[in-house]
């Protein structure tokens, strides 16, 4: 049994037996005085909300479960909206910490700024965005990443429908398209990274926020080829096939990995992913301590959910951000496009 499963388990074992806990409390509610007041009782901890980025959900909410159950009382919800969506509902206010794919754009740091949320910018892990194809696609085992924008470009809608008309040596067959949907930060960085301009891309494919959607359109759909996040091909590798990818022609094609992403060859698909805690919800205590536990856990919980933890010195640099109330966002909300650990490492440290 995996740490993983082992840890849900036990979380879902807790869940029900506070259920059961809090249901039978209310069989034997004191009776009220006479007016109208019920016997004190402690307060309970402000919940703990997250929302955006799937790709980055699963390190949060591992991290997430594991705090939930060592702070019996404290609740913590991960929703997943996309990294996009989690912004909006950040620079509303209506969620303490943002998880998000790829850094925060221009237009919500203006809307964060217009609604007065500030906000830490803090590097999680990195991710190797990965191009998949059913497993009995035999054909297709590395890729360019000229060919990718010929089958992703917004001029390629109603034109580039067939494998031939891509490269003449494929198939005369059908290409079915799933991808990211438009809230989701990896949607913003693939179509940065291969179009080469951030949501432009053609529209008639398969779209979710939820990658596990496009793991089982691929995986089921012959003629299929999809991007998504590597954790999800790592869990699902039975049923995919990663292809290589070539940054130019002359150039070989690496596959994704933990050992590729942190050597710097995996390019331009490596990506680092983020949280963003507001200012204001870093002031309270519980939120204080979350971020204390996510930072001391983040590596672990990376590297078990499929991740690339960055190096200890990426993480002692957040803890050292946190402590200085540096806030603000390093990248002045331009794309983060094959940048590699190295050269973000640069960035915090000079932030």
């Amino acid at each position: 049994m995996s740490l993983q499963f082992s840890r849900t388990l036990a979380f879902a074992a807790l869940s029900l037996a506070l259920a059961a806990c809090g249901q039978q409390q209310s069989a034997n509610a004191p009776a009220q005085s006479g007016d109208g007041a019920a016997s004190s009782a402690p307060a309970a901890a402000a919940v703990i909300q997250i929302d955006g980025s799937s790709t980055v959900y699963p390190i949060t909410e591992a991290i997430a479960e594991e705090f939930q159950m060592q702070n019996q009382g404290q609740r913590v919800t991960v929703g997943v909206s996309g990294t996009g969506g989690g912004f909006k509902k950040f620079c509303r206010g209506e969620v303490d910490i943002a998880n998000a794919s790829r850094p925060i754009q221009r237009l919500e740091m203006d809307a964060c700024a217009a609604a007065g949320v500030k906000y830490f910018e803090l590097p999680v892990a990195y991710d190797a965005l990965t191009v998949v194809v059913n497993p009995g696609n035999s054909f297709l085992n590395t890729i360019t990443v000229e060919e990718l924008k010929k089958i992703w470009a917004p001029e390629s809608q109603g034109v580039v429908s067939r494998w031939n008309q891509v490269n003449p040596a494929w198939p005369d067959q059908e290409i079915k398209l799933y991808g990211a949907g438009a809230d989701s930060g990896t949607f913003d960085y693939f179509t940065e990274a291969v179009v080469g301009k951030a949501k432009s891309s053609r529209g008639d494919y398969t779209a979710s926020e939820d990658d596990n959607v496009l793991v089982q359109g691929v995986s089921n759909d012959p003629g299929a080829l999809g991007y998504f996040g590597y954790a999800y091909y790592a869990e699902n590798q039975a049923k995919l096939k990663a292809v290589a990818v070539q940054p130019t022609a002359d150039q070989p094609g690496v596959l994704p990995s933990p050992e590729t992403v942190i050597n710097g060859s995996y390019t331009p698909l490596a990506r680092p992913m983020f949280i963003y805690v507001s200012e204001k919800a870093y002031a309270r205590p519980e939120v204080k301590s979350f971020m204390d536990f996510y930072f001391a856990n983040v590596a672990q919980l990376a590297t078990e959910t499929k991740y690339i933890p960055l190096p200890q010195q990426a993480y002692d640099t957040v803890k050292k951000h946190l402590a200085e109330g540096k806030l603000g966002t390093v990248f002045n909300g331009e794309p983060a496009t094959a940048i590699t650990i190295e050269e973000l490492l640069k960035r915090e440290a000079a932030f």
